[in-house]
């Protein structure tokens, strides 16, 4: 059983504070990892039902705060409906995943856990003006 610690960031400099999920295989594709990450952060807010969502992708009919993303109506989130929107993201370059120092840029590609491994989500800002 791997922990894997994750980590959100952004090219602006931003840095979430870490967590870390169980995963009980050594060896994952990332196409496999980001709905793993996904649906837990889900289930954390779908159990508490905060006013601010604070996921790896923008859920559909909320707005970007501070922190997150605020629910314009209180709801519960989809987690497949949310999985589908990362994996989209991760498609179109909406953030890139590092895994330890090396990037992983297919969603076929196998990653190794092994004890430790942190695994970096970079949320990419897109330019001002451009």
């Amino acid at each position: 059983m791997a922990i894997v610690t994750f980590v959100d960031e952004t090219t602006a400099g931003e840095r979430r504070a870490a967590w870390r999920l169980e995963i009980a295989e050594e060896r994952l594709t990332a196409g496999e990892l980001i709905p793993r990450r996904v649906f837990q952060e889900v289930a954390e807010f779908n159990t508490r039902t905060p006013e601010v969502f604070q996921g790896l992708v923008r859920p559909e009919d909320t707005e970007r705060v501070l922190n997150g993303y605020a629910l314009r109506t209180p709801r519960r989130i989809d987690p497949e409906a949310q999985t589908a929107l990362a994996l989209r993201a991760f498609a179109g370059n909406g953030f890139l995943v590092l895994v330890g120092d090396r990037q992983v840029t297919d969603p076929d590609e196998e990653i190794d856990l092994p004890l430790g491994t942190e695994v970096t989500f970079l949320k990419l800002v897109p330019l001002v003006g451009g």
